[in-house]
C-alpha cells in the first residue's frame, strides 16, 4: 500500500469583509499518496487556489486540519514551518512574478540552498544540475526573468521548487499562462519528475483534458464544495453531476 503523504480534513475558509462573509471553501477533504498526482478542477472562483494557499500557510484556514507525512502541520510556525517547506513546494501561475526581477534565475533557484548553509560553489553546481534536469542549459542561471520566455521561466520555477528535494509539488494553475504546446512540455516535465523521483503532485487547474492525461485522481469543486471525486476517466466519461457535465462539455 502506498504511503500517504498529505491529508486535508474538512478544510473551510470564510472571508469576512465588514458585515458580509463569503465561504470560499466549504468542508473539503482529500488525501494524496506518494508518487501520485491529484487534480483539483473547477471554474474560476470555485476555491481551488484558496485550498492551495491554506495547505501552504499562505492563507489562514477558518476550520480544518492538514497532515503532512503523518504530522499535523495545521498550526506550525517559524522553524517548523520552514521544515514544512522543505517537504512541500508551490509552483505558481505567473512564473515571471514569482522571481525577483533584480536577481538572476540562478540566484532565485539557489536561495533556498544558501539558506540551508550550502557553499557558493556547491550551490552554483546544484543550480546548474537543476536547470539541466528541467530542460534548460546551465547558462540560464545568468539570465534575468525578463530575458527568458514564459515556458523557460516556469521551468526555472520548477527547478527552484525542486532545490530542497520536496516530497510534494503543488502546482497552482502552473501552466495556464503558457501557450498550449509549452503547457504540454511543462506538464510532461512534471510527470517525468513524478515518475523518476516518486514526487507527489497536487495539480490545480480548470482544464479537464490535462487532468485526464496526467492525474491518478480528480476532485471537482463547485462554489467551494466537492461535487465529485474519483478516477479522471470515470468522471470525464460518466459525470454524475450537472456541474461536472458542463465542465466536460466545455472542453469537448
Amino acid at each position: 500500500m502506498s504511503e500517504m503523504i498529505l491529508e486535508a480534513e474538512h478544510l473551510k475558509k470564510v472571508f469576512i469583509s465588514g458585515k458580509k462573509s463569503f465561504t470560499a471553501v466549504d468542508d473539503v477533504s482529500f488525501s494524496l499518496q506518494r508518487g501520485h498526482c491529484l487534480g483539483i478542477v473547477g471554474e474560476s472562483g470555485s476555491g481551488k487556489s484558496t485550498i492551495a494557499r491554506m495547505i501552504t500557510h499562505l492563507l489562514d484556514m477558518t476550520e480544518g486540519k492538514v497532515i503532512l507525512k503523518g504530522k499535523d502541520i495545521t498550526n506550525v510556525r517559524g522553524k517548523e514551518l520552514r521544515q514544512t517547506y522543505r517537504e512541500m513546494q508551490m509552483v505558481f501561475q505567473m512564473p515571471m512574478e514569482s522571481f525577483d526581477p533584480r536577481h538572476t534565475l540562478g540566484d532565485g533557484i539557489g536561495e533556498s540552498l544558501r539558506n540551508i548553509g550550502m557553499s557558493r560553489g556547491a550551490t552554483k553546481k546544484k543550480v546548474e544540475e537543476l536547470l539541466v534536469r528541467c530542460g534548460l542549459t546551465p547558462e540560464f542561471a545568468e539570465r534575468y526573468p525578463y530575458q527568458v520566455s514564459g515556458g523557460q521561466c516556469q521551468r526555472a520555477a520548477i527547478a527552484r521548487a525542486l532545490a530542497v528535494e520536496p516530497s510534494i509539488l503543488i502546482c497552482d494553475e502552473a501552466t495556464s499562462a503558457l501557450d498550449v504546446t509549452v503547457q504540454k512540455q511543462v506538464l510532461e516535465l512534471l510527470f517525468e519528475l513524478k515518475e523518476q523521483e516518486k514526487l507527489s503532485l497536487l495539480l490545480i487547474c480548470h482544464d479537464l483534458a490535462l487532468v485526464q492525461a496526467f492525474c491518478d485522481e480528480v476532485l471537482v469543486l463547485c462554489q467551494g464544495k466537492v461535487v465529485e471525486q474519483g478516477a479522471p476517466d470515470d468522471i470525464i466519461n460518466h459525470p454524475q453531476e450537472e456541474y461536472t457535465k458542463k465542465l466536460v462539455d466545455s472542453v469537448l
